[in-house]
């Protein structure tokens, strides 16, 4: 693992994000196959004149956001991305055979991530280029845990007790080895990676519960995961967004309030910065410290989209997939908030809803000339499962365009990077 000087200007972005602001540099990653989201208007819409804010104004209204103290007296296990009373109706649904959890089930033991003849692939040092270009234990890395969370969710289910000792060795194979992410992806495949081990852990732990190396487990969490995604990023928003995914997480496997509430705080900063509501005046809100004030600059950033309405995001005219990594996240962890007791719905779920209609919009029809200069790329990827279900199913909001593609598109699998199984965990499952 490498050793990170502490020198004057870390110690103070430490302590800059401590206040809730923080975040450093890094590269874009690259697009996979992907599917779609909720419903947005086909022209411009505003709420009342638009108030442009740049400058010194606007960095001082967005600076004002809170730190965090978000986290839970005690937390609840398993309660990252999927709770325990989630776990028992997907459950109860498979063994009845009934919709649409059946049929998610046997996509996923159809898989080759529910194989009990998986073989997992741990390295010391992962290295990973832009676009996974070196490869170096990059796929490995990312699939193994989708692996260890498939058998994971397969004895949940099943009580096969073959499936939890295959995601415990999977999970014993890489807290043994691993030691480092390297080269200029190391940040996002970090994220990626520790996206998916905190689920699979929860479950073995907290249900399943014999688990000797449980501890080394979490040691490697917190010594080779943490170091590299605690200071969030400043680059394209999804991949901040999947490194808060996999702080929150980590947060809760180790019971570690502080790692929540830095997570929290990096949420709080970073989605009003990457789902555009009119609200926030003329221009997107830029991150507070990322160095975007003007407007060239926040429009550049948005890939040179200059009309924005509810729910487009920062990579939309970037292309639906990124765009899908980063709204998928931003749902993650609303929902493991809610487990944990603090619901962070009710501040994001605006932004979370508009961004599902918008995109679940364009996926199926022709963009407006306004939008992306009439070109959008689409592919968005599995990622409406868990928003859709909190907001249209437990909070009742209508979300027409959202629903008609979800439902066209159960089950939803994964997309083998960090997302996985959420028709199985979330299709109608308000538990």
């Amino acid at each position: 693992m490498r050793i990170r000087a502490l020198k004057p200007a870390v110690l103070a972005a430490v302590g800059a994000l401590l206040a809730g602001v923080l975040a450093t540099p890094a590269a874009a990653g690259r697009p996979a196959p992907g599917a779609a989201t909720e419903a947005a208007p086909a022209a411009p819409e505003r709420t009342g004149p638009a108030r442009e804010r740049t400058g010194p104004a606007r960095a001082a209204a967005e600076s004002a956001i809170p730190a965090s103290q978000a986290a839970p007296a005690v937390f609840t296990h398993p309660g990252v991305g999927v709770s325990r009373a989630q776990l028992d109706t997907l459950r109860t649904r498979v063994n009845a055979g009934t919709a649409p959890q059946a049929a998610a089930f046997g996509q996923m033991t159809n898989s080759r991530y529910a194989s009990l003849s998986y073989t997992p692939h741990p390295r010391a040092v992962v290295e990973c280029g832009s676009y996974s270009n070196p490869d170096n234990g990059c796929t490995d890395e990312r699939e193994d845990a989708i692996a260890a969370y498939t058998h994971a969710l397969a004895w949940y289910v099943t009580r096969n007790t073959a499936h939890a000792a295959k995601a415990i060795q999977i999970m014993d194979a890489w807290s043994a080895t691993v030691r480092d992410h390297t080269n200029s992806n190391a940040p996002l495949q970090t994220a990626w990676a520790a996206s998916s081990w905190p689920k699979a852990a929860e479950i073995i732990k907290h249900a399943y519960g014999n688990w000797p190396n449980a501890g080394r487990f979490a040691t490697m969490l917190r010594t080779v995961y943490y170091p590299e995604i605690q200071n969030g990023s400043n680059s394209n928003g999804n991949w901040e967004l999947s490194m808060i995914q996999a702080l929150i997480g980590i947060g809760v496997f180790l019971d570690d309030k502080a790692v929540y509430d830095r997570a929290v705080a990096l949420f709080r900063n970073r989605v009003p910065a990457y789902v555009y509501l009119t609200s926030d005046g003329a221009l997107p809100r830029t991150k507070p410290g990322d160095g975007r004030d003007t407007r060239d600059e926040i429009i550049g950033y948005w890939h040179n989209q200059t009309t924005f309405v509810n729910g487009l995001s920062q990579e939309t005219c970037r292309d639906f997939t990124h765009t899908g990594y980063g709204i998928a996240a931003v749902a993650q962890v609303a929902e493991t908030s809610r487990i944990q007791g603090q619901d962070l719905y009710p501040e994001f779920g605006e932004r979370i809803r508009h961004a599902l209609g918008f995109h679940a919009t364009y996926e199926l029809n022709v963009p407006p000339p306004w939008l992306c200069g009439g070109t959008v790329e689409r592919g968005l990827g599995p990622v409406t499962e868990v928003g859709y279900n909190a907001l249209h199913n437990r909070l009742g909001n209508a979300m027409t365009n959202t629903r008609a593609y979800t439902l066209a598109r159960r089950p939803m699998g994964t997309n083998n990077l960090f997302v996985a199984w959420e028709t199985l965990t979330h299709g109608d499952n308000v538990s």
